[in-house]
């Protein structure tokens, strides 16, 4: 009896197992793999053949490459960030109302999330090219955009957070969705112009996806490869070497893979740092 309850009570965790080996195979395995080759130095193989300990991190942390992608990274993620939640919240809010063609710009709106970074990487080299592309042409300017060190990081940041803005707009139009309309006509009768009621019913009331997209688009733009290697491959100079084109470099072009692993292990960190700093201060800005 003993065991038939014990089989009885273990019957349903069973139906975790198919979804844990495939965790266990494409996440847990790669992760601490990567932690234990960061503690290597590899052959061309990537086979972790002397062990160094910490002292792939202490390169890493010596290197002004590795220094320069931080600040980098940095700047490009607030650029994205910014960027992609105020578009996709102005776009959601242009959608909230009702009007003839809503579809037809909703479909717009959210048309980016649809479209593969590599993709709008080559529409865009070809767009900001210095002889033919359309913007220096309607703007009269002689730029050559993705080439000068002023501008690079600024137009491969552009460029994904429109990709970004996609997600955004339907985040925010679900959020905006579930306000309750009532609370806006009371604050008209109560006199209450456009800019309150947006700081001060449309914020609170979208502040669980605000927080949520906020997480989501932090994550994604660490993650940011495909438009740096089709536009700029970590150019001119380093201006454009995100962290995340600085691992594929160095694992796939001067096969350091242990100095790329322990990159990745310290992405990993700064995501991590990052995300339970948001979570602390969620409880203080978050109103459900």
């Amino acid at each position: 009896m003993k065991v038939k309850a014990m089989v009885k009570k273990a019957g349903p965790y069973a139906y975790l197992v198919p979804a844990l080996a495939v965790f266990a195979v494409f996440l847990f395995y790669p992760f601490f793999k990567t932690i234990y080759l960061s503690l290597y130095k590899t052959n061309k193989m990537g086979q972790a053949r002397l062990f160094v300990g910490a002292g792939n991190y202490k390169d890493l942390l010596t290197s002004s490459s590795f220094l320069n992608s931080l600040v980098v990274t940095g700047v490009f993620v607030a650029i994205v960030v910014t960027v992609s939640m105020l578009l996709g919240l102005f776009t959601a809010m242009l959608c909230n109302k009702t009007f003839p063609g809503i579809r037809v710009f909703s479909t717009a709106y959210a048309l980016p999330m649809a479209i593969a970074s590599s993709s709008a990487a080559m529409i865009f080299k070809i767009m900001l090219h210095p002889s033919i592309g359309i913007v220096n042409k309607l703007t009269g300017l002689d730029i050559n955009w993705i080439s000068d060190p002023k501008y690079a990081l600024l137009c491969v940041a552009l460029v994904t957070a429109w990709l970004n803005s996609g997600i955004n707009f339907l985040y925010f139009s679900a959020g905006l969705s579930n306000i309750d309309e009532s609370i806006y006509e009371r604050a008209s009768v109560d006199g209450a112009g456009a800019w309150a009621k947006f700081f001060h019913l449309t914020l609170p009331g979208l502040s669980p996806i605000l927080f949520y997209t906020l997480v989501v688009n932090i994550i994604q733009a660490f993650q940011s490869f495909g438009q740096v290697k089709v536009l700029t491959q970590g150019g001119p100079g380093e201006s454009t070497n995100l962290i995340v084109y600085s691992i594929y470099r160095d694992a796939f072009f001067n096969y350091r893979f242990g100095g790329a692993a322990a990159q990745s292990v310290l992405l990993f960190g700064i995501i991590m740092i990052l995300t339970l700093c948001m979570f602390r201060l969620e409880k203080k800005g978050v109103n459900y």
